[in-house]
């Protein structure tokens, strides 16, 4: 009895240890949900965009090192920012995915471009840096951006 109950925590331990998942394919879920939210920017503009791949707590960081913290809150600056004349458009250069398969994150570069009042066209370029959470539906939402 001892004997099999040993050999079962050994087995549960084992397959507790083992990565169950492909990090290709993980990776290739993160572009894809990366693509997949840069094209709602486009779709449904960039304060829903942002609100629908943030976690609850999602924390961006913009301008001068301010925090906005929550989903909620996400949304809210951007629906202030008047950025219905503005296009986003961003690529990840490297996605890398933890060993369990649970979290990830990506870096890469990012464009952004207004309407200046005299109707010139501004620009802001620069690189930014994405934490993603596996959600219990599979799905990947951003905990930090």
């Amino acid at each position: 009895m001892k004997g099999t109950l040993l050999l079962t925590t050994v087995m549960m331990l084992f397959l507790n240890c083992q990565q169950p998942y492909d990090k290709e394919t993980l990776k290739n879920e993160i572009l894809q949900t990366e693509k997949a939210f840069a094209q709602m920017t486009e779709e449904k503009g960039i304060a829903e965009a942002f609100y629908h791949y943030a976690t609850e707590n999602a924390v961006i960081k913009r301008e001068n090192d301010t925090l906005i913290v929550g989903k909620n809150a996400i949304k809210a600056y951007y629906d202030k920012q008047g950025n219905e004349n503005a296009v986003v458009d961003w690529a990840p250069d490297f996605i890398d995915v933890s060993e369990d398969g649970t979290m990830a994150y990506t870096y890469g570069k990012y464009l952004w471009k207004f309407k200046g009042e005299k109707g010139d066209t501004i620009e802001y370029k620069g690189v930014f840096h994405t934490v993603w959470k596996r959600q219990s539906d599979n799905s990947w939402k951003y905990v930090w951006d």
